[in-house]
């Protein structure tokens, strides 16, 4: 831990401390409100009904435990890296190696399948407010009968070119995106509760616990997306009091938002009017409440909160990358700091470059699935570090500590591996083999290069960063 925290401060490796509360949590809030909450809650309220209200709570609980163990790591480890980082410190080298490389995965795959998603997105509001759409040939990857996604190219691409310029001008652009789509949702809301009715909730819960369970399962997904505020740990101005709020925080605005959004839905609109849409909120407006052009408001809210998800994850994907680069477990020259910008500039480029590729060009439609059971998969090791880093390290400070532990860090276990065991099997097979993958390259290069091995070989100590004695 000493190694991961002294590593901040060397010359060329060290990142700009530039991000305050509000802005890391409308990273949090950028990160969570995306597709899931414009589509997401249609496919819920046909499993459960009325009830998908109270999948949304459930889920959001489900979350709320490892939510907490990252807040307690976060603050207690201010280093990039998230889990793959907090897994060094409690499990060793060997499963950090192995976190990260799943992680690279899941938000390589994420950024690339959003931008897919923003580029539909993008037509669809192009074609609700002017009446236009790109052809397929440029606006639709192979897989789906297209040449070419260009629309995923191009954000892809502006992202990444925002990322290099710095991390304060990446938060504040995602600040003003936040506030837009949080303004759509409010008009959303105002507008339902306006035509409100009470019909629709009849036969709350229809299929009963089992049908409220399955549905949270859906939206479980639609609230990750917190983890990513943690990878800005060492860019936090203060890390001890902001990062947990920012990732509490974020999941608490995105659950009420949900819940306002789910009750209003409901309110003008049957569960079967909904499940039946690709846009089921624009259909509760045009069906509910008599509101056609509604649907244009709700396409812009929905491509500005698909481009901050792509903006967040992808910052998420640079900071583990860049940590693993410098722990010297991938080549250590592309974690040099661009001294212009104090960003990964190099690092951030060649994986732009990559995404874009993957976005315009490969089938998504399979390999998506890895994101899920890679975020569970770390969740499960992050709320184990936790209650590791008690019994091992009870002296090291802790500004924000997870209350009734281990009791919530194995709730938090519990959850995720609940639904993992949910998973299909093609996604376990995938899911094993890239991390076979990752291992071999791990023997490969990682071991012989790393920092933290090298000096324990060459007999060397670590200085403390508070001054103390050498261990």
């Amino acid at each position: 831990m000493r190694s991961l925290i002294t590593e901040t401060s060397e010359e060329g490796h060290g990142l700009k401390k530039a991000v305050g509360a509000s802005q890391l949590t409308a990273m949090g809030v950028g990160a969570i409100i995306g597709t899931g909450i414009f589509v997401v809650i249609g496919e819920g309220a046909g499993v459960a009904g009325p009830a998908v209200i109270l999948s949304f709570v459930l889920a959001a609980v489900a979350c709320a435990f490892s939510a907490l163990s990252y807040a307690e790591l976060a603050s207690s480890i201010p280093v990039a890296g998230s889990a793959y980082t907090y897994t060094y410190a409690t499990l060793g080298e060997i499963v950090a190696w192995i976190i990260g490389w799943d992680l690279i995965l899941e938000y390589g795959v994420s950024v690339a399948a959003i931008a897919v998603g923003w580029g539909g997105n993008l037509n669809a509001f192009l074609d609700s407010a002017f009446g236009v759409a790109l052809p397929d040939a440029i606006s639709k990857s192979p897989e789906d009968g297209g040449v070419f996604n260009l629309p995923a190219v191009f954000i892809v691409l502006a992202i990444t070119l925002l990322l290099v310029r710095g991390v304060t001008e990446s938060a504040r652009v995602n600040f003003v995106m936040v506030v837009i789509k949080l303004t759509v949702l409010l008009f959303f809301i105002v507008v339902a509760f306006v035509n409100f009715g009470t019909g629709n909730f009849q036969n709350f819960a229809p299929t009963g616990v089992d049908g409220v369970t399955s549905a949270a399962a859906i939206i479980f997904f639609a609230y990750i997306g917190f983890d990513a505020v943690s990878t800005g740990s060492e860019e936090a101005r203060n890390p001890a009091k902001d990062l947990p709020r920012a990732i509490i925080g974020s999941l608490i605005i995105c659950t009420i938002f949900y819940v306002l959004t789910a009750v209003g839905a409901l309110g003008i609109a049957s569960p079967d009017q909904m499940k039946e849409s690709d846009a089921p909120l624009a259909a509760a407006l045009d069906q509910g409440a008599g509101i056609s052009w509604a649907a244009g408001i709700l396409a812009l809210g929905a491509v500005v909160a698909i481009t901050s998800v792509v903006l967040v994850i992808m910052y998420g994907q640079t900071r583990i990358f860049f940590a693993m680069c410098r722990d010297g477990l991938l080549p250590e020259k592309l974690a040099q700091v661009n001294q212009r910008y104090g960003t990964p500039a190099r690092l951030t480029i060649g994986l732009g470059v990559l995404i874009a590729i993957l976005a315009a060009l490969v089938p998504l439609s399979e390999i998506v699935k890895l994101v899920n059971i890679g975020t569970l998969f770390a969740f499960v090791l992050v709320n184990i570090g936790v209650i590791i880093l008690r019994r091992t390290r009870p002296e090291m400070p802790r500004p924000y500590r997870v209350p009734w532990s281990p009791v919530l860090p194995i709730l938090g276990v519990l959850f995720a591996v609940y639904l993992m065991s949910d998973l299909p099997i093609d996604t376990w097979i995938r899911f094993v083999v890239w991390l076979v993958i990752g291992i071999v390259i791990y023997f490969a290069y990682g071991y012989r290069h790393s920092k933290v091995r090298k000096d324990a070989l060459a007999g060397r100590t670590t200085p403390p960063p508070d001054g103390g004695e050498p261990r």
